[in-house]
């Protein structure tokens, strides 16, 4: 979970002749820096809850939530503010599986009782988040995989797979995301770093684009091609996730939520959160 890496690519440590990598990861908060690799992500949040960008999507995460990354997604689990704060006891916990054709090699990957991963493989360019009874059966499946070892531990992730190829997961992106180039990937974390700091306040796109180092008709030409939306959008989302927090917060009214999540009032707030959430900020209370 260290914050150091500044760039996109990401490479997940791989052990030879491994069918896939597991992994356990935990500490204060998650990585924040957006970031892709090559292997589809299966991650299950146990601990932490935050804000999740992947492509063109924004949303919150939560305990219990079972989501996959996509081969290449450009995507971040950032925690939300508190995680983050010194004294914090706040914690974060997930178990992540990568695997891609690489790890099994090709002629396995071929074989026609892959067909469906395969499949499954391809649709997953835009992310899912998995739903219902398919989610509950595969997390039993990653808790057991904790404690296995040998073919066991193989079957397990057959098993998994085949779960997958199954579930009827919901979509994160609208539209398959594109690959980064290094420079590019600083860029867009200085962006996203500077929209999730300041998200409570008033913010000027002559702000973020001299953040990143762009005119303005640069800046909103730069963040549409990379994110499919505009700033404004993206702003607004980043603002909704943080309101979906604050709601959550008995002691904090409706109006108290606006404004400190950084609307300038309340028609706006109850539109726009309605718009991406799907109900009204009393109702989400509720």
């Amino acid at each position: 979970m260290s914050n150091s890496l500044k760039v996109v690519a990401f490479n997940v440590p791989q052990i030879k002749k491994e069918a896939f990598r597991f992994q356990l990861d935990r500490g204060r908060h998650f990585y924040d820096q957006l970031h892709q690799h090559s292997e589809i992500q299966i991650m299950l949040i146990e601990e932490g809850e935050g804000t999740l960008i992947a492509g063109d999507y924004v949303g919150r995460f939560a305990p219990n939530d079972l989501f996959v990354i996509g081969s290449g997604q450009p995507h971040v689990f950032r925690s939300d503010k508190n995680f983050f704060l010194p004294k914090s006891k706040l914690r974060s916990k997930a178990v992540s599986i990568y695997f891609n054709e690489n790890y099994m090699g090709s002629s396995f990957w071929q074989l026609e009782e892959m067909k469906a991963v395969r499949k499954f493989a391809t649709r997953t360019s835009r992310g899912m988040q998995i739903i219902g009874k398919a989610k509950d059966e595969m997390i039993e499946i990653i808790c057991d995989l904790k404690s296995s070892n040998g073919v066991h531990k193989l079957v397990l992730f057959l098993s998994l797979l085949k779960k997958l190829t199954e579930s009827k997961g919901k979509f994160l992106a609208v539209s398959p995301s594109g690959d980064f180039k290094s420079e590019e990937g600083k860029r867009m974390n200085a962006i996203l770093q500077f929209t999730f700091r300041e998200s409570h306040r008033k913010i000027y796109l002559e702000e973020a684009a001299e953040v990143a180092h762009l005119s303005v008709e640069a800046f909103c030409r730069y963040f549409k091609m990379h994110t499919q939306k505009t700033y404004t959008s993206f702003l607004n989302e980043v603002r909704v996730s943080n309101a979906c927090r604050l709601l959550i917060n008995k002691d904090l009214t409706v109006q108290d939520v606006c404004y400190q999540s950084g609307f300038n009032n309340i028609s706006n707030f109850n539109r726009i959160f309605k718009r991406v959430i799907g109900k009204q900020p009393s109702k989400y209370m509720k």
